[in-house]
């Protein structure tokens, strides 16, 4: 599993020598996906006219949707939630909820997914779902924030669009931290924190290990006890010959992420193996 907030590698900036657009006119929302209805869990699929639209069934399904995210590490759960929330999009074309939680399922499928060519369809399925989502809420922030992490997943996975992404992203993330600093555990500052740290410095790229500590030192201060935060803290730490400091963050986040996982986070297991691998790698 590769970290989701990873989301744009050095070596993939350093290397790329075509540069094609990070964003494209994506195709309507009935087009995206499985087919309205086909879930992993091999419901009967409706057709689209059968779909009911109240907001009580729409509510119905998101219900759903999340009760399936929920069962992560699963990941036919996960792809079924996927579905489910995009058929509550399909059903309703004034509510984001469905399109905010089909950004999130993707998002974790893609770091799950082993297969190379698998995690290129569902990160540009990803960016594709998150302009729907700006497109129908425009000043969502939320959305915003979904937009920039998708545009990171899939610059990773097509390298030909990092150039462009990398540009896509700043000034979204830049939105984000103006406008919601707290929204997803201080998520913006976090990413911010970990593109500056892994993207080439001036003049490929706007590499940043100082830039970096800031904005990770901001996470920690807006979501303090997060584990996510205090892994990019430890590596801006790291990043900046500050060993000690960084041993100290990533023992905090593995103690912090063995407690979430102890109380049922489906996701803070990993989060502490991150911790425990990054603490090895310093002792090294």
């Amino acid at each position: 599993m590769r970290p989701l907030t990873a989301v744009l590698l050095a070596a993939v900036l350093a290397t790329t020598s075509a540069c094609a657009r990070a964003l494209h006119e994506p195709p309507p929302l009935t087009a995206i996906g499985p087919p309205t209805g086909s879930t992993a869990s091999q419901a009967v699929a409706p057709t689209p006219s059968s779909i009911d639209s109240s907001p009580a069934a729409v509510d119905g399904v998101l219900r759903e949707a999340a009760a399936g995210f929920g069962k992560r590490p699963d990941a036919g759960a996960v792809a079924g939630s996927l579905d489910l929330y995009l058929r509550a999009a399909r059903s309703d074309d004034t509510r984001v909820e469905g399109l905010i939680g089909a950004a999130e399922a993707s998002a974790w499928l893609i770091e799950h997914e082993m297969d190379t060519s698998r995690r290129e369809r569902l990160s540009t399925q990803a960016v594709q779902i998150c302009q729907w989502c700006v497109r129908r809420a425009p000043t969502s922030i939320e959305c915003t924030y979904r937009l920039a992490l998708a545009i990171g997943q899939q610059a990773r996975e097509r390298s030909s669009t990092a150039l462009d992404g990398l540009k896509q992203m700043m000034p979204l993330l830049e939105q984000v931290v103006a406008r919601a600093p707290t929204l997803d555990a201080a998520g913006g500052h976090r990413v911010l924190a970990l593109i500056l740290l892994r993207a080439p410095g001036w003049p490929t790229g706007p590499g940043d290990p100082d830039a970096a500590l800031e904005h990770a030192r901001k996470a920690d201060a807006l979501a303090p006890d997060e584990a996510q935060n205090l892994l990019a803290l430890g590596e801006a730490l790291a990043a900046n010959d500050r060993a000690e400091e960084a041993r100290a963050a990533y023992a905090r986040a593995e103690s912090i992420a063995r407690g979430r996982a102890a109380a049922g986070h489906p996701d803070a297991a990993e989060w502490a193996e991150s911790a425990a691998r990054a603490l090895r790698t310093l002792k090294k």
